[in-house]
């Protein structure tokens, strides 16, 4: 019989197996590239690249999104509920309590960053604050401690540096097919590895987005997962998922860049759009709860 530790497991594994197969692709397009073109520096050079950019992007993830959200640090005494709420979930979780911040924001949302747990950070909307009750937010809470417990800001980091790996590898290649690289023998196993370079360099990149969008939406629903073994009541989420989904107020401070880290889609799309969301959709994470 499925259990909530049945589904937490399940999504770790599908989460890592997803992670195999994008190093798996990296590995293949790096021989495959190397091959059609005879030069490997294009492939080193593009994977030091993006390493650097995406580990610095990662040691300072926290104060860069915190930035671009326009959120605010508040004291012990200026949110005492808000904090007790955090403190007591912390204490369950094992985890130190992280900084917290408030964004002005009409919204019902909230996210949590930082590299782990120990440098760690959430931050709710004035929104999420108004609009739900006391067990509504410790459901959102422990959601976002949920992330930082599962050290999901890492994973996260590396399946976009991949993605991004993957992409830049694929942008090198076909500018040096443009300006003349390779060797230009023209016999039969030179042409068809040509074809498969080409077609990879088109698919690879998609399938990367695809790749990094479902261990987002699996690190979701292991958030919600955990989040409902640390307050044993899965109905203060699946409630809060709720509301914040039926609120039509804009996130005006979420970006493109940012809106992952959120509990919910910032952005109000249509159904098309929330097919290229980098969360599940808001009804199937509350069917899950429920059946909890």
């Amino acid at each position: 019989m499925a259990t909530i530790y049945t589904q937490v497991d399940s999504n770790i594994r599908k989460t890592w197996l997803l992670m195999g197969v994008f190093l798996i692709m990296v590995i293949g397009l790096g021989y495959l590239f190397g091959y059609v073109y005879h030069n490997s520096s294009i492939v080193i050079l593009a994977v030091v690249f993006a390493l650097v950019m995406n580990f610095a992007s990662y040691w300072y993830s926290d104060k860069l999104v915190l930035a671009m959200s326009g959120a605010r640090a508040v004291s012990h005494e200026s949110a005492q509920d808000l904090y007790r709420i955090v403190e007591n979930l912390c204490i369950t979780a094992g985890l130190p309590t992280p900084r917290i911040f408030i964004i002005n924001s009409g919204a019902p949302n909230a996210f949590a960053t930082g590299r782990d747990k120990n440098h760690a950070v959430v931050a709710v909307t004035t929104g999420l604050l108004e609009k739900l009750d006391k067990q509504e937010l410790e459901g959102v809470i422990a959601h976002e401690l949920s992330h930082i417990g599962n050290r999901d800001m890492l994973l996260m980091t590396v399946a976009v540096m991949l993605a991004g790996m993957i992409a830049l590898m694929a942008d090198f290649f076909l500018r040096f097919r443009m300006f003349g690289g390779g060797d230009g023998d023209n016999n039969r196993s030179n042409v068809v590895f040509a074809i498969l370079g080409l077609a990879a360099i088109i698919l690879a990149p998609i399938a990367a987005m695809l790749i990094k969008l479902a261990i987002s939406r699996r690190r979701e629903y292991l958030a919600d997962a955990s989040a409902v073994l640390l307050t044993r009541y899965p109905e203060g989420l699946a409630r809060a998922l709720e509301k914040i989904g039926a609120d039509k107020t804009p996130l005006r401070q979420a970006k493109t860049a940012t809106a992952h880290l959120f509990i919910a889609n910032p952005f109000k799309g249509s159904n098309w759009l929330n097919l290229f969301s980098t969360h599940p959709p808001i009804a199937e994470r509350i069917k899950r709860l429920q059946a909890i």
